[in-house]
């Protein structure tokens, strides 16, 4: 086992497991809302809502761009 290798396997402890993301969660951010709509293999159909707005158009990511930004944004699950 090499240096580098024992680095990732400490990192990987230290670190959180997010939440996976499921078909109508709703995530809360600073200035946003996201409302995942489905969630597939690969990708994920979301809202994203932005200042109390009505509507939002649906948008399709990656599962792992999806994770990173909210993330990024500190978002908080508060409907499962």
């Amino acid at each position: 086992m090499t240096v580098e290798t024992r680095l990732i396997f400490v990192n990987q402890k230290n670190r959180p497991m997010p939440k996976p993301l499921q078909t109508g969660q709703i995530w809360k951010m600073e200035d946003a809302n996201l409302h995942v709509e489905g969630v597939g293999k690969r990708l994920v159909h979301y809202k994203l809502f932005k200042n109390e707005a009505k509507r939002a158009r649906t948008s399709l990511s990656g599962i792992d761009v999806v994770e990173k930004y909210l993330q990024k944004n500190k978002a908080v699950l508060i409907r499962k």
